[in-house]
């Protein structure tokens, strides 16, 4: 039977249930906004409470017999030619934790990138999955990470064949993209499934010039945030399943275990209504953004100091192999200052927002949501800051260590590290000590440091000097940096 995009399970659903004048005597306490604070339904609107209501026995009866949200699944499966979908109001941190548990368990190996993202690292710290860490490729040039390379993670499976399965993130944050056809075969041909963390790339099944998506590539499970390339809520995401290497009812059965029982109904309104506008537009709203995407990025390429990461610099021998042209992200290297820098002025004097930021860049997603409008604002506002760029400080000098360096030794599993027996330590005396906890520059969220590593002073002076420099660290004990938790000496087996 062919599905019927027209349709919105969920949206309907909300539509009947406000039409019909249902009375709660349930949860949410706000009823219908008629209890909520005054202020805050005169800023939020009331339209945001009365989509508030409850999945099971408001959106749907308490049984579930209209199969709303089963419905609504079903139908963004098809769009993205899934066999299953599963939707989450927790964010892609927990779907991906969910595929994780479906393919590995406690003392399990599974094959990841060390680029990985925090919540993958929090995901081994839960299970107790033993992680085997495949290499990135590095631009050493850029101090970029993109995705590992096939041959990497075939070399991984040689020499840990017990591997339970792989995971990998691609897109990466900076657009990055990994050949995951050929990265899904290594796996398959050891019938062992592969996990592809595909936050960034909600978009991708929807335009033929975007990189391959997931599905398509032959990955077995494919985790996708539609709050960040989509135009879904923040929290909305989906995790796809299709191939007999993981069953559905295992999948649904880890999800239930993370998951919160009380879903938000605006989060499915938000994945549906987004599936559905996809499904019948989106190869004209992305091939929209496209075109305004390489508008911008022609225009930055003209501002003095200014360059677009683009294809030519991401991709070829030993670098990623695909890339996605949205992410927008410009190196300030030629105007002196730092990406940390360049986002707070950007935010204070012309209230644009930056989204990825480090040492050097800038990250300025485009989506189907902007046009010619928001994009001549931004436009007018990197002009302004390349002609201000000499009068603010020098930008402060970031030890950004060498690829070599960047790698630390995985000494004990992630869980028994977290877990264990620890203290704090003056961070310059915590070199060659067991770190006890996550240290991740955010955004984009890869951990410097995890639980377990044996800490080296260069990964010390990395965050050090990066602190210093404006870098947002959101995860250790200590946020000013001066002291590090570590396991004490003698508890590590």
């Amino acid at each position: 039977m062919t599905a019927d995009h027209t349709r919105a399970p969920v949206l309907e659903a909300l539509d009947a249930y406000r039409r019909k004048g249902h009375l709660s005597f349930t949860p949410p306490g706000h009823k219908q906004a008629r209890g909520a604070d005054p202020e805050a339904r005169e800023i939020l609107g009331d339209a945001v409470y009365l989509g508030d209501v409850l999945a099971t026995g408001g959106l749907d009866d308490r049984l579930t017999r209209g199969r709303v949200l089963q419905r609504a699944q079903e139908l963004m499966a098809d769009a993205v030619h899934a066999d299953h979908t599963f939707f989450s109001t927790c964010g892609s941190s927990l779907s991906v934790k969910a595929a994780m548990l479906s393919v590995a368990g406690p003392h399990e190996k599974l094959l990841v990138g060390r680029d990985a993202h925090k919540s993958v690292v929090s995901g081994l710290i839960i299970s107790g999955i033993e992680p085997v860490w495949v290499e990135p490729r590095w631009d050493a040039e850029r101090h970029l990470a993109h995705p590992p390379s096939a041959e990497e993670f075939n070399r991984a499976f040689e020499a840990h064949p017990d591997a339970r399965g792989a995971l990998v993130t691609s897109p990466t944050p900076y657009g990055a993209c990994a050949d995951l056809r050929t990265i899904a075969e290594v796996c398959h041909r050891r019938a062992r499934p592969l996990i592809v963390d595909e936050a960034w790339g909600a978009h991708l099944p929807f335009h033929p010039d975007l990189p391959s998506w997931a599905m398509d590539a032959g990955a077995d499970i494919c985790v996708t945030s539609i709050h960040k390339m989509g135009s879904g809520l923040e929290q909305g995401s989906v995790f796809h399943l299709q191939g007999d290497l993981v069953p559905p009812a295992l999948l649904g059965m880890r999800a239930d275990l993370l998951g919160t029982t009380s879903p938000s109904s605006l989060i499915f309104a938000g994945l549906d209504g987004w599936r559905r506008q996809m499904a019948l537009h989106g190869e004209e709203l992305m091939g929209g953004a496209l075109s305004l995407a390489a508008e911008v990025r022609a225009a930055v390429e003209e501002i003095d100091g200014m360059h677009v990461n683009g294809r030519d610099d991401f991709c070829g021998p030993g670098l990623a192999d695909d890339f996605d042209p949205l992410p927008g992200v410009i190196d300030l290297t030629g105007l002196g200052i730092s990406g940390f820098q360049a986002a707070d002025w950007l935010r204070e004097h012309r209230q644009i927002e930056a989204h990825l930021v480090d040492h050097r860049r800038i990250g300025t997603q485009i989506t189907h949501g902007d046009d010619r409008e928001t994009t001549g604002e931004l436009l007018s506002a990197l002009r302004d800051l390349a002609r201000v760029a000499r009068d603010l400080p020098r930008a402060p000098r970031v030890a950004v260590p060498s690829p070599a360096e960047l790698r630390m030794e995985q000494a004990v599993l992630p869980r028994d590290a977290f877990f264990g027996p620890a203290e704090e330590v003056p961070v310059a005396e915590a070199a060659g000590r067991v770190a006890a906890e996550m240290i991740t520059p955010y955004p984009p969220g890869i951990p410097a440091v995890l639980p377990g590593e044996l800490l080296t002073e260069p990964v010390l002076a990395y965050l050090r000097t990066g602190l210093e420099a404006g870098m947002h660290l959101p995860d250790p004990t200590d946020p000013e940096l001066e002291t590090v938790r570590v396991v004490v000496e003698g508890a590590a087996k």
